[in-house]
This record gives C-alpha cells, structure tokens and sequence, in this order.
C-alpha cells in the first residue's frame, strides 16, 4: 500500500502533496483510517507559519480531524472493524491519504450525515463541548458571549449553547456572517467594526461566560461584560498575546480567566470529550436539531488557495479538503 500513500509536506512554508510511505500498522487500541476527507483549522495555518509546534511525539503533518472508512484496527480494538464510517479528533496528521489515530478520539459518522457532513463536526464541536461545559462549567441559563461567531467553531457553539438552553451574544465583523449567526440561535449580534461591543452585551444583560479566541485588547472589555461569578475562556491570540487585566474587576466580581487548548490534552481527555459528543451531541445531529455549518470543500490539491481563503477571514462555517472519492 505505501507506493500509494501520499501527504501533505510543508517545505519553507510551501505545501507539496507528495508521495508518502504512510502511517504504519496501528499499534494496541489505536485504528487506521483511509481519509476521504480533512478540514482547514487555524491551528494548520499558525503551524505551517511556524507558530504553534505540534506536541511531542504527534505527526508533523497537518490535519486535525478526519472522515473515512476504518482501513485496519489494532489490538485490543472492539468498536471499530474494517469499512465502518467514521469521523476522528486528531493531534495532527489528517492532510493524508490514511492516518493512525486512538481509537477513543475516533466516532462513527452520525446517522444520516454523509462523510463529507462527518468532518466537520470533532474539532469544532469537541472544542465547543470542553470550553461551555468542562472548563467553563455552564449550566442552564448562563449566558455566553463569543466572539468570530462566523467561523466553524463559532457556528458550532451557537448552536450547542442554544441547544442546551445557553443564549449566545455573537461578534463578528460582517453583517451577512451576523445574519448566520442569528439563523443559527444568536440572540444578540454585534459587528466589531462599529466600535466596541461593551454597551451592546451589557445592554443585552451581560454573560456569564465568554468564549474568547482573540484575546490582546479584547481581555478588558470581555471583563466588564462579565457578571459575578463570570469566567473567560481564552482559546486564541489573534488579537495579540499581551493583554490588560483589571485585577479590581476580577476580585470584586469573582471572575476567571482560563487558558485552554484542545490539541495538546491527553488521549484520555481527548477520548473523554469524544465519549460526552456522543453521548449528548450525536443525537440532536442525527435528528438534524443542529448541523455542522460548510462553508466551502476543495481538492486537496489547492490547499494553498483554501487556507489563503480562511486566512482571509471569507469562510462562515468549516472549509473542508477533499482527499479521495
């Protein structure tokens, strides 16, 4: 088989799909997925520019989920047998013809959704999971602010708060991105290029949580929207890395701010979060309750044009690769 794998290299920050000898035999508890499909996640492009290192002992090519069909299974594995649909969270590897991956980080497709829907549900939708309900701890009524509403992990959260009865307050910088928003499940929307979304969300009645993948000059003003007992879950930088906090404000009202990523948690994290999408998620994906939002699907081949593309902020909702047929 390896004379007909092939990957994605990334040279000097140029992309080359190239042959490639393939993933090897899955060791113990661990499957092979033929990939039909990948996705475009900030993540590929801060690490092809060099600035988000994938952790140790994680495949040094890009790609953080995957569909497929199961192609082989390691020992110990009992879910999965060769030719099932499925969908993977992975550390990396996905822009491959096959990948290697945990069997926990691995679901089958939902019922009714195609390989091409399939993939674009575990990142987004296992980020959107850990940051509402693990690290932030939402319960019923709690109010979420979130800002890049429009962008694949946006989309996802408006429609997994709103489903388990958390209104979203949505930011982005487009009116037509805005307008998704709100088909979505926003109840409050605010375009950035009209100033500062402060007024607006108090106005609004103020979160109890927000889910911040911006950070930089965006920290403060997330602080005075907060109510008592408010947390920020920060999951990104493309605001900048350096911030200012009131310290004031975080004492008297109790606030959190939290760092999380998702990528660099253990198998067993992974695997736990898998574990609680299908258990909670997966049912109201099947019904068609809420459906991960494509804005896009490229062949493999133009990866370059599809991560300008993101890049670019044009996407709303998930850019999807195409690997096989």
């Amino acid at each position: 088989m390896s004379d007909m794998n092939r990957a994605i290299k990334v040279t000097g920050g140029n992309l080359t799909w190239e042959d490639w000898d393939g993933p090897g035999t899955p060791p113990a508890d661990h499957v092979e997925i033929e990939v039909v499909w990948t996705a475009i996640n900030r993540a590929d492009l801060m690490q092809r520019a060099g600035l988000y290192p994938p952790p140790p002992g994680a495949s040094d090519i890009l790609g953080l989920e995957v569909s497929g069909r199961i192609a082989s299974v390691g020992s110990g594995v009992s879910r999965f047998q060769p030719g099932d649909e499925v969908c993977a969270l992975l550390t990396g590897g996905g822009y491959a013809t096959r990948v290697v991956v945990p069997e926990v980080q691995v679901l089958p497709v939902p019922k009714g959704l195609s390989l091409e829907k399939a993939v674009a549900i575990p990142e987004v939708f296992a980020t959107a999971w850990l940051n509402l309900y693990y690290e932030a701890q939402l319960k019923p009524g709690e109010r979420v602010l979130l800002h890049a509403a429009a962008s694949g992990l946006g989309t996802a959260v408006i429609q997994l708060a709103t489903a388990f009865g958390n209104p979203v307050f949505a930011t982005a910088g487009d009116d037509a991105k805005l307008e998704t928003c709100r088909k979505l499940g926003a109840s409050g929307v605010w375009n950035r290029n009209q100033g500062s979304f402060v007024d607006a969300v108090k106005h609004w009645g103020g979160v109890d949580m927000v889910l911040d993948p911006v950070g930089g000059s965006y920290i403060a003003e997330d602080q005075r929207v907060l109510n008592v007992d408010g947390r920020i879950v920060l999951i990104g930088l493309m605001g900048g890395r350096m911030s200012e906090v009131d310290l004031g404000l975080m004492l008297v009202k109790r606030q959190r701010l939290i760092g999380s990523t998702l990528r660099s948690r253990t198998v067993k994290d992974k695997g736990d979060v898998m574990q609680a999408l299908y258990r909670h998620v997966w049912p109201l994906l099947s019904a068609g309750q809420i459906e991960p939002i494509i804005d896009s699907a490229w062949p493999i081949e133009q990866l370059e044009e599809a991560m300008a593309y993101v890049g670019e902020n044009k996407n709303t909702g998930k850019v999807l690769l195409q690997i096989a047929g």
